[in-house]
């Protein structure tokens, strides 16, 4: 059971960790071993999976949308460009309902927030052994390939918010009239009537409140999407323990029988049942009752049915974590237009 316990952590930690290149404590660079070496090359590494990934997406949705814009008709559109019109229509109409100022930055902003972090919100729903496998292959050993559940990216979307909520605030304010903005909000100590000796005690105590509240702003922007997809993802490979599980020990008992190695004959032969059964139901020679029946029974004598309930439990959570996704990316782009907003706004 120790042993069980052990494998099912290494699991779990080996999905959850990056691919890191950084600087080794003996001066030279290169990828990291393991979650210590990591850990130890400080600030300064670089998760390259979650770089990659993110480029890559981002790429994706540029050209993908690039491609639909520059084969645009204003006859009848085909399903594609009109699916992404409907987005597109979904996010002018959001940013039209919440940002009370003048910019032609925040429609294009919105739609690139959303459909970018769907995008890498997406990926969760891949297997989460599927790409890890395949990076595997090529001598990778660690590969993470969502990278919301990265908190170094969703806090560098996050500061670059705020980047923009420091600029806007002072263009349209002024330098001077951000500052006053910090330190006469929310009490206002000449609205209040206060003598002129208590000012200096009331601006110092709003400006500890406004700053708190700004900075409060990319934290929770970062740590809401971090934490939902996180978690997410820590499920997603909760579940794909239950099916190793499953397989193992339908593995143990295909070793009683056939030793070490299962004989290739097994499988092919398993595979011409499944297809035969499959071959006579859309024959006719099977009704729909019968096939569903014996498929069972097919599936269960060669494991199929380990397979099928991980499965079936992964396309459970999938289609409920969908609705996550498409969440997650929407309240990210609702808050950054709400917070320009605010920006742009005079109190």
């Amino acid at each position: 059971m120790a042993s069980e316990a052990h494998d099912a952590s290494s699991y779990i930690q080996h999905h959850l960790q990056n691919l890191t290149w950084g600087k080794h404590p003996d001066g030279t660079w290169g990828f990291a071993e393991n979650a210590e070496q990591a850990q130890h090359m400080g600030f300064w590494a670089i998760h390259v999976d979650t770089m990659f990934w993110s480029l890559l997406l981002g790429l994706v949705f540029f050209f993908m949308f690039h491609q639909v814009a520059r084969k645009a008709t204003t006859g009848v559109p085909g399903k594609f460009q009109s699916f992404i019109e409907v987005i597109i229509e979904f996010i002018d109409g959001s940013v039209k309902d919440s940002f009370h100022g003048t910019s032609k930055l925040i429609a294009p902003l919105a739609l690139t927030l959303f459909m970018w972090i769907f995008f890498m919100n997406f990926m969760d729903l891949i297997p989460v052994d599927w790409l890890p496998w395949v990076a595997g292959s090529a001598g990778i050993d660690y590969q993470k390939v969502v990278p919301t559940t990265d908190v170094n990216a969703t806090l560098g979307m996050s500061f670059t918010v705020f980047a923009m909520i420091i600029y806007f605030s002072i263009k349209i304010k002024g330098a001077k009239g951000f500052m006053l903005e910090l330190v006469m909000n929310p009490l206002n100590p000449k609205d209040l009537g206060m003598p002129m000796v208590f000012w200096p005690f009331v601006m110092a105590f709003n400006l500890l409140l406004e700053l708190v509240s700004l900075i409060a702003k990319p934290v929770s922007l970062a740590l809401r999407l971090f934490g939902n997809l996180y978690a997410g993802e820590l499920i997603f490979i909760l579940i794909a323990l239950v099916f190793t599980a499953g397989s193992a020990w339908y593995a143990i008992g295909l070793q009683s029988i056939f030793g070490d190695h299962v004989p290739t004959y097994f499988w092919v032969a398993a595979i011409v049942i499944v297809a035969a059964t499959l071959f006579l139901n859309l024959r006719e020679r099977l009704s729909n009752k019968r096939t569903l029946l014996i498929l069972t029974i097919e599936l269960f004598l060669i494991g199929g049915a380990a397979f099928l309930g991980g499965e079936m439990m992964h396309f459970i959570w999938a289609a409920f974590h969908l609705l996550v996704i498409t969440l997650q990316a929407f309240i990210f782009m609702m808050l950054t237009i709400v917070y320009l907003s605010m920006a742009h706004e005079s109190h």
